[in-house]
């Protein structure tokens, strides 16, 4: 191909199968400037999104009582030429109001209303189950409702003064309502709908999901208290029977027990025998090998088959804040490395990822969760790059376990497209795809979707093109956004499992 000598931008071509692309610098012009969109979060925000459940093509009905009908399309009775008076409007407005909330209390699982947030703002939600109160009328119900705009893990019961009763939906059948709306949409929109529809189960076939949300809908534990901080929790995590009276759970940061009553967790930690105060729970950190501490922060190395109780535990933890965790309750091929922050007090546990002890499809993380006490610290990066770095120790390449949640996809391609990113503006010369995963032990794979994904690759005349203009690379860069904390591999002391005695 001839070369273009009056351009400033320079491409990289890519030659062969996916282990022998090399890229080579050609001076070309610049065509791959589209905007960075995939690394916009999958989610919705906070704010209030239109939601296309309340459009046209909505199943449901406003509820219309006996007698509500007559009195807004009917004109009032007329005495002598003259309307009614404005007190005798305002009671027939009064009663009118009486007989709709009557008619309509109590609310019905899968009826649609408005709902007071934490915002003050009313937002549409769906009620998804409904329990007596204790000492109240045969109205008087506490209702656990779904905001239609935001994601599950913001589900929560509220009281009946949260709900406007003038904006009830009548419940209109699940089956009637799909077959209605599928009806009205092009086979584009119903395509987009499957695609996202499963997010975070797309191994889960349609009757399997139906069950894990039928299983899951409501959330069993409210509140945990974790160390110094009590934290609201997401998700349903499937507890032995005996909690299932239990709203908020008592876990000790160390081992992970976890109890009914604050008293409970007080004797665990320490009772007093003969005026001498004694500690039952002997741990100061979680119970495995320590393989790194830089500064304040270390991680631990827990084996699953030497800390059952542990490993369970941790699992029942998380799934409180995974909603597409599945729960293994044979801990027993998994490694667990767990990042504490250490004080004077001990090392308390701030997040973890988890790994199979044997991958035969080079999984290097299975599962990962940072605390909501410390998100958006950097964390979350810093146990995607722990996971590398364990895979570079190991001389393998490696891949998170799939299927990714959309959160989750959303910061790999982060880690990945930074560190790709990084050593294409460095690199001199030709370099194939084959020694990028070498040196950064991603896999092949995930390389290339990541160009493709960045809009960098494109193939023009029998070759795969990259365009390696610095002022590109810099541009998704900074949407990739900062790298978080750094691990420091000199002070990661750790042998492979395999090598283990």
């Amino acid at each position: 191909m001839a070369e273009i000598s009056n351009c400033e931008k320079q491409p990289i071509y890519l030659n062969g199968d996916l282990d022998s692309f090399i890229i080579e610098v050609r001076r070309f012009p610049n065509i791959f400037t589209s905007p960075l969109e995939h690394l916009k979060p999958a989610m919705g925000s906070i704010e209030t999104p239109t939601n296309p459940e309340n459009g046209s093509g909505s199943a449901t009905a406003t509820v219309s009582p006996a007698g509500a009908a007559d009195f807004y399309q009917k004109p009032h009775s007329v005495v002598n030429g003259m309307p009614p008076p404005a007190a005798e409007m305002t009671q027939i407005e009064s009663d009118s109001l009486k007989k709709r909330r009557s008619s309509v209390l109590p609310l019905e699982v899968g009826t649609r209303v408005l709902c007071r947030w934490r915002d003050g703002k009313y937002h549409q939600v769906k009620i998804i189950e409904r329990r007596k109160m204790q000492c109240g009328g045969p109205n008087d119900y506490e209702y656990y409702v779904h905001y239609t705009e935001f994601n599950r893990r913001l589900d929560e019961w509220v009281k009946l003064e949260q709900l406007d009763l003038d904006s009830v939906e009548t419940v209109v059948d699940e089956k009637v309502e799909d077959k209605v709306t599928s009806l009205k949409m092009t086979r584009h929109q119903k395509r987009k709908i499957d695609e996202t529809h499963v997010e975070g189960h797309e191994e889960l076939d349609a009757a399997s999901l139906r069950e894990h949300e039928e299983f899951t809908k409501v959330k069993n534990i409210a509140t945990i208290e974790l160390g110094r901080y009590e934290i609201e929790t997401w998700y349903f995590s499937p507890f032995p029977p005996e909690y299932n009276d239990s709203v908020k759970l008592y876990f000790c940061e160390f081992c992970l027990n976890f109890m009914k009553r604050k008293e409970q967790l007080q004797r665990h930690m320490v009772s007093r025998l003969s005026k001498i105060s004694m500690r039952k729970c002997d741990l100061k950190h979680p119970p495995g090998d320590e393989i790194y501490r830089s500064g304040t922060l270390s991680m631990f190395e827990v084996d699953g088959k030497k800390n059952k109780v542990y490993g369970q535990n941790l699992c029942y933890l998380a799934k409180l804040f995974l909603d597409h965790k599945t729960l293994y309750y044979d801990v027993d091929l998994f490694l667990f490395y767990v990042l504490c922050e250490c004080d004077d007090r001990g090392c308390h546990m701030v997040g973890y990822f988890s790994k199979e002890k044997h991958s035969e499809e080079s999984y290097n993380l299975a599962c990962i969760l940072t605390l909501p006490p410390y998100q958006r610290k950097g964390y979350g990066k810093f146990l995607i790059a722990f996971s590398y770095e364990l895979s570079k120790k190991e001389g393998k390449v490696g891949t998170p376990e799939r299927p990714l949640s959309d959160l989750g996809l959303l910061s790999y391609r982060g880690y990945w497209t930074r560190v790709l990113l990084d050593i294409l503006k460095k690199h001199k010369g030709n370099i194939s795809i084959k020694e990028l995963s070498d040196m950064t032990a991603i896999k092949a794979e995930d390389i290339l979707t990541t160009l493709q994904s960045l809009e960098l690759i494109q193939y023009r005349k029998g070759q795969h093109v990259i365009c390696a203009d610095p002022k590109v690379l810099d541009r998704h860069l900074k949407a990739a956004g900062r790298g978080g904390l750094e691990v420091d591999v000199s002070k990661l002391i750790w042998t492979p499992y395999k090598e283990q005695g």
